[in-house]
Parts: structure tokens; sequence; C-alpha cells
């Protein structure tokens, strides 16, 4: 049987890229591309995708 494990930290930093990347998105939009990357692969942890 495989343990489960918490999730909490990865919504957790998702949310704060997914802010980052809003805040880049409104103020600095020729660099929200940078953000990216790490919402992305949060966003994948926390689903348990990876």
């Amino acid at each position: 049987m495989e343990a489960t494990k918490s999730n909490g930290k990865y919504w957790l930093w998702f949310f704060v890229w997914f802010g980052i990347l809003i805040t880049l998105l409104f103020v600095y939009r020729e660099f929200f591309w940078l953000a990216l990357p790490g919402t992305v692969t949060y966003f994948a942890k926390s689903m348990n995708l990876i």
C-alpha cells in the first residue's frame, strides 16, 4: 500500500507563483513568462502528476 503525502506545501507554492504570474502579467507584461515554470511545476506537483 502506498503512503499518501500532504500536498499543502505544493498548493501554497502554486498560489505564490500564481500571484507572481498575475502581478507580472499586469505590471511587466514582457516578463510574465518567467513565472510560468514555477506555476506549472507546482500545479503538477500539487495534483500528484509528477
